[in-house]
């Protein structure tokens, strides 16, 4: 079932080619699912949309936006931020699937448009901060709030030769010749 506050009459559009009409509105579109990254059902979604009417139909431009939460792909922490969209799409009498959307009589629904359009916004792989440092890999430790206990791993033998080479860069020799 759609959204009520997103459905709109274009009523006096339809009756003056080229009329055009600005609206701002919010309702809700979730819930939105992209990996972890979610929207949950019932968030409101702010719609800022100039509505024209054009030979096709009613032509759409404008934003969505509103509050996604996840959790860190790193720390696992709880992270949450804005999801923001732009769009620029047609409404017409016989909607062309996955070109345009249905206007249905006199009215649209601008829910579907801004679904996706948010969903396209929704990041993939969040970060807390972006030098989130994550957990160690052996013992689960929040590396964010300092070292580990863990003892540092042996250094595999087959790599000692470069590692003599780095020590010697390290210390201003300068590289072996």
């Amino acid at each position: 079932m759609a959204a009520r506050e997103l459905v709109i009459n274009v009523a006096d559009l339809l009756r003056r080619p080229g009329a055009r009409r600005h609206e701002r509105l919010s309702g809700p579109v979730g819930p939105l699912v992209v990996v972890d990254t979610t929207v949950a059902g019932g968030t409101p979604a702010e719609l800022d949309v100039t509505l024209e009417w054009v030979s096709e139909g009613v032509l759409a431009s404008g934003s969505a936006a509103t509050r996604w939460t996840s959790a860190c792909r790193r720390c696992l922490a709880p992270v949450d931020g804005p999801a923001e969209a732009e769009f620029r799409e047609l409404f017409e009498p016989h909607a062309r699937e996955g070109e345009s959307y249905p206007l249905e009589g006199d009215r649209i629904d601008l829910e579907p448009l801004a679904r996706e359009a948010l969903l396209l916004s929704l990041p993939l792989a969040p970060l807390c901060r972006p030098d989130c440092a994550g957990l160690c890999p052996t013992c689960g430790a929040d590396l964010n709030l300092g070292p580990c206990p863990c003892p540092p791993e042996p250094a595999d033998p087959r790599w000692a030769a470069l590692d003599q080479l780095a020590q010697l860069d390290q210390l201003g020799d300068g590289p072996v010749p």
